[in-house]
Order: structure tokens, then sequence, then C-alpha cells
């Protein structure tokens, strides 16, 4: 997997929390663990997650595929 967002589509933290529904909170705190997908850094301001991650969070029977 490419550290790239190219071909992916990057998601806010708003629109991961409609898929996955947690607080923020335990959001962040499931990225500090490793259990969530770490984001990508756009800008000082900015952080995203690739979509692919996130439904591999979603349904790992699909991330081979």
């Amino acid at each position: 997997m490419t550290s790239s967002l190219y071909g992916d589509k990057a998601l806010r933290l708003r629109q991961v929390l409609q898929i996955v529904p947690v607080s923020a909170s335990t959001w962040w705190l499931g990225v500090k663990t490793g259990k969530f997908p770490q984001p990508t850094k756009l800008g000082p301001r900015t952080t995203v997650w690739r979509l692919s991650d996130i439904q591999a969070l979603i349904d790992p029977k699909k991330e081979g595929a």
C-alpha cells in the first residue's frame, strides 16, 4: 500500500465518523492505540483518512481484494 492518496478518496474526520459510529475522542484514542487507521496530514489543520483504509476497517475480508 502506498502512502499517497492518489486514486483513493480522502475523508475528513466528520465523514469517517458517519461511517464508523464512534465519538471523535474514541476515534482518536483508537488511532493512537493502532485500532483505527493512521491519518495523512495534508496541511497544518487538515487531516484525512483513505476511504480504502476505512473500508478495510469495516470489512477486513475485502482488504486483499
